[in-house]
């Protein structure tokens, strides 16, 4: 048995893998992905051990060619994971929030998306949970590490993860969308039409096209810890331990700087606006042109921020498990306990306030002025228990395709060599020959696959219900 074993790192240092070939008599294994996982693996037996040995001498000189290299295993280690840190202050107020519901999930949260229909949250665990406005849970995964943000793009739902992997979980089940690859810890990811933005803990801000290839990336300068990335149609904002600036999303070149009071613990975007959460215990709002014009003083370190649409509410949650809202023009309007810990993200949909805090909570606060008002006077209710049912089924990540009889009905798909990627078009007519945002771990020369429906996502598609190989 013989077994050779390459590395590969990117000049950026934003990609670390590794590709082993293992040739046992006439059986062929090639095991391949990031540094530090145990990745993906695939395996064929041939006629002969001859024809397995050539196969995987022609497999090596392939990946030579791109830049890996013989490398020892165990040498390079996997990227770092960062979790937020910080002294939770005793409570500054006694009026406690009128929350209407709130949800254990067991471990801290910071991942959390609120829509008119689903509110998301998702944990340290790994564990993610959609669950309706009044509190019903109504769909659950579990994926391999723990979940740092949820975002949306267009109706489509991902979670970022500790590890680099986005999974796209608008199907049954989840899969990984992009590849966020890199030694130093991942920190956050924002995504608007299909460009998936990230900072790591150096200050470095990357940008990936909907196939996860690499379009920029960007060495930080004069800042650490990049808690923030926020991208829009111009640009990707980003914010670190010296201030907030931007880059042109499509090139990368930077465009501006400012400085904030404090490093940025957080960062949220509403219209022309960017508001940065800082450990001067301010939210700082900036124009997208970079020009500082309000602040919101809170009274403990801000651990997130959110608006009402149209920037008309200001909210912010503190270290202090304090809740506030201001006007626009920062007038303090109420401060309040939150009652379940820090809020480490949080988002305003429909009249409440959804937060995800320190001890795993996700909680919805009634943000509308009779319920503020009665919990200043200490008349807050008590707020309902969600319990998750024992019966609910949990959905994990899609690993690997069995091959289906093919019915015919859907959009086919095929999966084509591109240089050195693999590529997935729909052949049906009708589509473009556009690129497949598809799941990489997936992709195998020649196959094909059926799909219920594509949707134009601006220059490429999105899959809409299953995945299945015909072929």
């Amino acid at each position: 048995m013989s077994v050779t074993y390459l590395e590969y790192s990117d000049p950026n240092g934003a990609e670390h893998k590794f590709y082993e070939v293992t040739v046992d008599g006439a059986d062929l294994t090639v095991r391949y992905g990031r540094i530090g996982t145990d990745g993906q693996t695939q395996r064929k037996t041939f006629p002969s051990p001859e024809k397995a040995q050539a196969e995987a001498e022609k497999k090596l000189r392939e990946k030579r060619r791109k830049g890996y290299e013989d490398a020892v295993q165990g040498v390079r280690q996997k990227r770092e994971v960062v979790r937020r840190t910080f002294t939770e202050t005793r409570s500054t107020t006694r009026q406690s929030a009128p929350l209407l519901w709130k949800f254990d999930t067991k471990a801290t949260a910071f991942g959390i998306f609120a829509g008119d229909d689903q509110v998301w949250v998702g944990n340290e665990a790994g564990q993610v949970h959609a669950l309706s406005p009044d509190g019903e849970v109504q769909r659950s995964f579990t994926l391999p590490d723990g979940v740092k943000c949820l975002v949306r793009d267009d109706r489509w739902t991902f979670a970022g993860c500790d590890d680099g992997n986005v999974y796209d979980l608008s199907g049954k089940l989840p899969f990984v969308a992009y590849e966020v690859e890199g030694s130093a810890a991942l920190l956050w990811l924002d995504i608007h039409a299909g460009t998936l933005a990230a900072s790591d803990w150096d200050g470095n801000v990357f940008a990936f096209d909907a196939e996860s290839d690499q379009q920029w990336a960007n060495v930080a300068t004069g800042g650490k810890m990049g808690w923030m990335v926020r991208v829009d149609d111009r640009g990707v904002y980003y914010g670190h331990s010296s201030g907030v600036g931007m880059y042109d999303r499509t090139s990368g070149l930077p465009l501006w700087q400012a400085r904030t009071r404090g490093g940025v613990l957080f960062g949220w975007q509403d219209g022309q606006d960017l508001y940065a959460g800082t450990t001067q215990n301010l939210i700082q709002r900036f124009t997208k042109a970079g020009e500082h014009v309000q602040d919101y003083a809170c009274d403990a370190a801000v651990l997130s921020c959110a608006t009402s649409p149209g920037g008309e509410y200001v909210f912010a949650g503190d270290s202090g498990s304090a809740v506030y809202c201001f006007t626009r023009t920062g007038e303090r309007l109420w401060k309040l306990g939150s009652g379940v810990g820090g809020a480490l993200s949080m988002q305003y949909s429909g009249g409440r306030l959804y937060l995800v805090t320190s001890r795993g909570t996700l909680a919805a606060l009634d943000a509308s002025p009779e319920a503020i008002q009665a919990a200043q006077r200490g008349e807050a209710p008590a707020p309902r228990d969600v319990k998750l049912a024992a019966a609910a089924q949990v959905s994990a990540p899609l690993t690997q395709l069995a091959v289906t009889a093919d019915s015919g009905q859907g959009v086919r798909l095929v999966c084509e060599r591109d240089g050195t990627r693999l590529r997935v078009r729909p052949t049906t007519p009708g589509y473009h020959a556009w690129n497949v945002q598809f799941p990489r771990n997936l992709r195998e020369v020649g196959a094909t696959y059926l799909v219920e429906d594509l949707v134009d996502a601006g220059g490429f598609y999105r899959v809409v219900g299953d995945i299945r190989r015909v072929g």
